[in-house]
């Protein structure tokens, strides 16, 4: 698992797409409704990368792949 801060995920998210429309809220609301799992950890969510793509677009991420399709 690579557990990361939603900050962290976004900035990886625009690492790999500088373009993408996903923002930092719209995560944090997806995190929050249970879109994308996570854990709480005191006052912060820790999402797995590994599981990001499956968790947005309901579909088998590609390891290593995370954030490509965003």
């Amino acid at each position: 698992m690579r557990m990361r801060t939603i900050d962290q995920v976004i900035e990886h998210v625009r690492a790999a797409d500088p373009e993408t429309a996903l923002t930092k809220t719209a995560l944090r609301r997806k995190v929050i409704s249970g879109e994308v799992p996570s854990v709480k950890a005191g006052k912060k969510y820790l999402i797995d990368l590994d599981r990001l793509d499956s968790a947005l677009f309901g579909g088998e991420a590609e390891p290593g792949v995370v954030g490509d399709r965003l």
